[in-house]
């Protein structure tokens, strides 16, 4: 489970350190093994993420989907080379990292008794601006998450769904003076939402990879996947199974052989989407 403020600036200078990159490729991982125990977690994994790309990450429970995005942000060992933004990933300092590269875990342990806005101003440490343009920004990921509402609740006392947008608002708020070089890693966004709030936080992201932001997803569900992914990597076994566009992704001898239940597909009536209907 990935800590909360595992990503946090730890001085006071960490937005004056900046990056120069106009690659399209902004994560170039080749050769990622992790293990951990006596388990082969990720076995020689070679993956490239991309400047304006929504990727989803599918597959079975225990595949390595959620390990693969703690290795990006280097919070487990891991053996292989990969770079951010054409650099290695150990030659990059904690504050510089955490500038570029937000992360939304499965879920986090906060025990103090913040409101919800206190905990998304979190994400404003160590930022370079007033407090005036602070509130701004957090007023603005505040309405695009749909949690203005719940800004003077005390925050243990929120759903698990508030909860996840809460930290969205906050993740978003860290990776405010980004730039174009921004990398979003989301680990499971969706698993305590409704479907409305399933369907506008997906629409976000798809919206920050518009803007040119690399933007990671770890979904289980394989429709929501097909509606707003530009490409799907399928993780089976610790081996990626597929990596293509939906349409391509989606078969179902793949869908049949990773997730072991038979499966149609069809297009979607409007949109043209692939769909997936269990058997």
């Amino acid at each position: 489970m990935l800590s909360l403020l595992s990503l946090k600036f730890t001085s006071s200078n960490a937005a004056q350190e900046s990056i120069e990159y106009s690659g399209i490729k902004t994560v170039e991982i080749r050769h990622l093994s992790v293990t951990l125990g006596d388990k082969t977690v990720l076995d020689n994994i070679d993956l490239t993420l991309n400047r304006g790309e929504f990727t989803v990450l599918l597959g079975p429970n225990g595949t390595g989907k959620s390990t693969l995005l703690k290795a990006l942000t280097g919070e487990i060992n891991t053996q292989g080379e990969f770079a951010l933004f054409g650099q290695r990933r150990d030659s990059w300092s904690a504050p510089l990292l955490a500038k570029h590269l937000g992360v939304l875990p499965q879920s986090s342990s906060l025990s103090f008794n913040f409101m919800a806005k206190e905990v998304i101003e979190l994400g404003g440490i160590g930022l370079t601006m007033s407090n005036r343009q602070l509130e701004d920004v957090v007023a603005k990921y505040m309405c695009e998450t749909d949690v203005e509402h719940l800004r003077f609740r005390s925050y243990p006392t929120l759903s698990g769904g508030e909860k996840q947008r809460v930290h969205l608002a906050r993740v978003l708020t860290q990776l405010e003076q980004s730039d174009h070089n921004k990398i979003l890693l989301l680990d499971e966004p969706t698993s305590a939402l409704d479907i409305h709030h399933q369907h506008t936080t997906l629409a976000l992201a798809r919206k920050l990879a518009n803007e040119g932001a690399t933007v990671v997803a770890v979904l289980h569900d394989l429709n929501l996947a097909a509606q707003y992914a530009d490409r799907i990597v399928i993780l089976n076994q610790g081996k990626i199974a597929a990596d293509d566009i939906p349409a391509k992704a989606l078969k179902p001898e793949i869908i049949e052989a990773v997730y072991h239940h038979k499966v149609d597909i069809i297009a979607h009536p409007t949109h043209g989407h692939p769909v997936v209907i269990a058997k």
